[in-house]
C-alpha cells in the first residue's frame, strides 16, 4: 500500500470538505447546491361561498360597480355581493362582504342615487314613505321615517377576516328607478331623534339597480 499517496488523498478531501466530496477511487465529486426559489403570493379576498362578488376599486376606476372612499376600512380588492328579491309586496335584501377592516362595525343602507367620485353623490337613504320635512341638504333624521321598517338597513360587524353578512326584509317593494346604490358607513346606524338613520362618513358605495 502506498501510504504517502493515501495520506495525500485524505488531506485533499479534508481541505475540500465544505465544497466537495471524495469518491471511493479518490476523485473529487462536486456537490451542487440547489438554487433557492422565493415565491411571493399576493391574493385578494374571495367572495363568500356561492356569491359572485364585486371587487371594490378606487372611484376613478373605469367600469367598476363598487367604489371605496377609504381604502383602510374598505380596501381595494375587498368584495361585496348584494342580492334583492321581492315577492308578494315584500322585499329581502342580502349583503355579503369579504376583506373589509376586521372586527369593525359598519352601517349600511340603500340610497337613492348611483355612486360617484364623491361620497355624497349617492344621495339620501331610500324611504318607502318619504319624510316630507327632508331636503337634499338636510336628509331625514326623524325616527318616524328614518327607521329599518321604512328604509333598508344592513348594518354589519366584520369578523377577524373582515367578512360579514346581513339581511333585511321589509313589507314593501322599491319604486322603479328610485333605489340605485348601497352605501357602507363608518359605524352602526343611530336611532335617536335628530340623528336617526345617520351612521357617519360614507366609506364605500356599490351601484345596484333594485
Amino acid at each position: 500500500m502506498n501510504t504517502r499517496r493515501t495520506a495525500l488523498i485524505s488531506g485533499v478531501c479534508l481541505a475540500a470538505l465544505v465544497t466537495a466530496a471524495c469518491s471511493d477511487d479518490g476523485d473529487e465529486a462536486v456537490v451542487e447546491t440547489p438554487p433557492v426559489t422565493t415565491t411571493t403570493a399576493t391574493t385578494l379576498p374571495t367572495p363568500a361561498p356561492g356569491m359572485s362578488g364585486d371587487a371594490f376599486q378606487l372611484p376613478e376606476t373605469a367600469d367598476a360597480d363598487a367604489f371605496t372612499y377609504d381604502d383602510q376600512a374598505v380596501p381595494v380588492g375587498s368584495t361585496v355581493d348584494i342580492d334583492s328579491d321581492d315577492e308578494d309586496g315584500r322585499t329581502t335584501v342580502t349583503l355579503a362582504v369579504t376583506g373589509l377592516e376586521p372586527n369593525r362595525a359598519f352601517g349600511v343602507h340603500v340610497h337613492t342615487q348611483p355612486c360617484g367620485p364623491e361620497p355624497a353623490d349617492s344621495g339620501p337613504h331610500y324611504q318607502n314613505n318619504p319624510d316630507p320635512a327632508a331636503t337634499p341638504d338636510s336628509p331625514s333624521t326623524d325616527p318616524a321615517y328614518a327607521n329599518p321598517q321604512n328604509e333598508v338597513w344592513l348594518d354589519i360587524t366584520t369578523d377577524a377576516y373582515g367578512d360579514a353578512q346581513a339581511s333585511s326584509t321589509v313589507d314593501w317593494e322599491f319604486r322603479d328607478g328610485e333605489a340605485r346604490s348601497v352605501v357602507i358607513h363608518d359605524h352602526h346606524t343611530m336611532t335617536g331623534p335628530g340623528e336617526a338613520g345617520t351612521a357617519g362618513d360614507r366609506l364605500a358605495c356599490i351601484d345596484e339597480d333594485f
